[in-house]
């Protein structure tokens, strides 16, 4: 086993080899989600068949119909809360072996508080939410219990945050006198927050307890039938040979598996763990090849069909359809991993790095021949979006086919074991996403009840004198900074609660103001100095963590250009498309994808001198910036220099041959 310490900010690994040990003790240093219990006897047992009892809640309702709004989204989260109590320790130093009585005690109070709302939905309802002196303290004990239990799974951003948007609802009469209210009494707080839609129960655990849930348990069940091998094993064939080949492996594998995993750490480790060492081995240093991994797993985020989970949530913030948020973000996918691409194969050219010898890496047809059937259940999911079914019945179909087409194949078949093990994997995954759902409900709920967001919309705009250019640069740094440590979710309502109203009082389009908060609250995980991507990746390298964090922010940058198009030329979104204007727009801006890179790893064809890259870099910026003419002439003088410096390239190669 490799050991895996953190002297003076460098991590170092012993061992190129990672056994499942190593990996789990990297990933629960930056993802408290994976900090659970490993149960074993009676207790293992009765918490396993809690899971499975979830899971199989989730399955009926998704096939038969959904629970009236609030009793559903009160068991999603009476399942969720209590599950995190039995399974997750107050603090990583405890034993993880067995669960103490004080956590029984906690998980059978924290159910009682939740459930109270699912038993009592219709008596609360005829009363008009009016709180009664027990519900009181029914409240505040639930309050505090899901403030804990999502320390314990999601860690203490969170969890801070949302005490200071409660004590900002009582003393709101005390702020300075920008954010001033007259402020609200603790049994106020406790029916908006408790017994209304509004905070706990809000949208996002509504979106929680349906979509995100089932898509999620898909991803279980597809890792169980063999998806993770199947992707790892196409991607070599794909692209292992090509210079630098498992650089862009990672990309390929990293970008597939991420769009249907929601956390970026987690899906570092999950395809870092097999791509960085073959990174290194061709003779990527270990901060590159960390940076590589963390950025592809990080895009997948924002990767149709799935984007992991905030999409859900953006459709049901902004009451348009999920098909159409994953059309607007086909393009800016494209973008984001053919500048993956690019950097990682100048890198390669510019290094002399060789991919991996063909005849040690599978053939396409002999993996689509082997595992190929597993990819029908991702068509199926894509086909039902098209037909305009919801999300909620493409997921449910997509798990049904997982278990159709494992059977065709012996080494993907599920028996009644691993279809037990899919079904508490995906409920354990669930976890975080409800405990932080339930959380961010304090942030929207004081949004809610105070008008902060307003407030914090009008005073971003004041800040910036009303020009939009400077209002998006102030959003934009917010995003990153509400972004850090918190998961793509989470920060996505945040964002989307505290800056994207600004951006639309700016007569922004919404969905572009939405996707500009999702696109920046996610790169969080790749900016330093919190980077928890980017710090993974470097685990696994054994690279110093800050160095990783700056690479993957170089090789990322586009992603730091592409939300400003957003809103200076949503057609890139496909909004009222027209030939002409998006075919410019989108080679400019692929255009500007490979100046940029050229500009930031300083070669393209030769080696770059300053004069060139500062060409380079102001040429690829003007490539995205509003107006035509900025565009096409970008466009040009790019070109222009790609042809010259190929025929430098060229004369230099017969220099070197006549030398020779």
């Amino acid at each position: 086993m490799g050991k895996i310490d953190k002297p003076d900010d460098t991590l170092i690994v012993e061992k190129e080899t990672f056994e499942e040990e190593d990996i789990q003790h990297l990933v629960e240093q930056y993802d408290v989600e994976s900090r659970y219990r490993r149960l074993v006897g009676p207790q293992g047992t009765i918490v396993s068949l809690w899971l499975v009892a979830m899971s199989c809640f989730h399955m009926y309702t998704a096939g038969i119909g959904l629970l009236p709004t609030s009793i559903h989204r009160a068991v999603h989260l009476t399942f969720a809360i209590v599950a995190v109590f039995l399974l997750y320790p107050a603090k990583m130093t405890l034993s993880r072996k067995t669960i103490p009585w004080y956590d029984w005690i906690l998980a059978l109070f924290a159910g009682i508080g939740t459930a109270y709302i699912a038993l009592f939905f219709n008596v609360i309802a005829e009363r008009g939410a009016h709180v009664q002196p027990h519900e009181i303290w029914l409240g505040i004990m639930t309050i505090l219990l899901v403030l804990e239990a999502g320390r314990r799974v999601v860690g203490n951003v969170l969890p801070c945050l949302s005490v200071l948007f409660l004590l900002y609802c009582f003393f709101g009469r005390y702020m300075p006198d920008m954010f001033m209210h007259r402020g609200y009494s603790i049994a106020r707080i406790i029916q908006h927050m408790y017994l209304t839609q509004e905070g706990i129960f809000g949208v996002a655990l509504g979106v929680s307890s349906t979509f995100v849930f089932m898509f999620i348990l898909f991803g279980a069940f597809l890792s169980k039938s063999g998806g993770a091998r199947f992707f790892n094993e196409l991607s070599l064939a794909v692209a292992g040979h090509s210079p630098g080949g498992p650089a862009k492996v990672a990309i390929v594998a990293s970008g597939m598996l991420g769009t249907i995993n929601g956390s970026s750490v987690a899906n570092v480790a999950t395809t870092g763990a097999f791509t960085i060492p073959l990174m290194k081995k061709v003779g990527y240093k270990p901060e590159f090849a960390g940076a590589v991994e963390a950025c592809a797993s990080t895009g997948g985020q924002f990767m149709p069909p799935i984007m992991g989970a905030g999409a859900f949530i953006m459709s049901e913030f902004l009451g348009i359809s999920y098909l159409r948020i994953a059309a607007a973000a086909i393009i800016p996918a494209i973008l984001y991993y053919s500048a993956l691409f690019i950097a990682v194969h100048i890198r390669a050219k510019d290094k002399k790095l060789e991919g991996l010898p063909r005849e040690s890496l599978p053939r396409i047809k002999e993996v689509m021949a082997k595992d190929g059937h597993l990819l029908i259940p991702l068509a199926v999911i894509i086909f039902m979006l098209l037909r305009k079914y919801t999300p909620l019945a493409a997921a449910f179909w997509g798990i049904i086919s997982v278990l159709g087409v494992a059977q065709i194949r012996q080494h993907t078949r599920m028996g009644f074991r691993s279809l037990f093990e899919a079904m508490e994997e995906g409920a354990r995954g669930a976890l975080g996403v409800a405990l932080a759902c339930a959380l961010v409900g304090f942030v929207v709920g004081t949004s809610s009840l105070t008008a902060l967001g307003l407030t914090i919309s009008n005073n971003i705009i004041e800040i910036a004198g009303g020009r939009l250019l400077l209002t998006l640069i102030l959003a934009m740094v917010a995003c990153l900074v509400l972004g850090m440590g918190l998961p793509t979710t989470a920060n996505y309502i945040v964002t989307s609660t505290m800056i994207a109203p600004a951006l639309i009082k700016m007569s922004v389009l919404p969905l572009a103001a939405h996707l500009f908060v999702f696109y920046f609250g996610i790169m969080a995980d790749l900016t330093p100095p919190v980077c928890l991507a980017a710090f993974t990746g470097a685990g696994i390298a054994g690279g110093n963590p800050s160095q990783t964090g700056f690479n993957a922010t170089r090789i990322a940058m586009v992603a730091y250009l592409i939300p400003y198009t957003f809103i200076y030329s949503p057609m890139i979104l496909l909004e009222n498309p027209a030939i002409v204007p998006l075919t410019i727009l989108v080679v400019s801006a692929f255009t500007g994808v490979i100046g940029l890179a050229a500009a930031l790893q300083g070669w393209m064809f030769i080696r770059l001198n300053s004069m060139i890259r500062l060409i380079f870099l102001c040429s690829s910026i003007s490539a995205f910036l509003p107006g035509t003419a900025f565009k096409v002439g970008a466009t040009m003088l790019m070109g222009i220099l790609f042809i010259i410096l190929k025929k430098w390239s060229s004369r230099e190669a017969e220099l070197e041959l006549q030398e020779g």
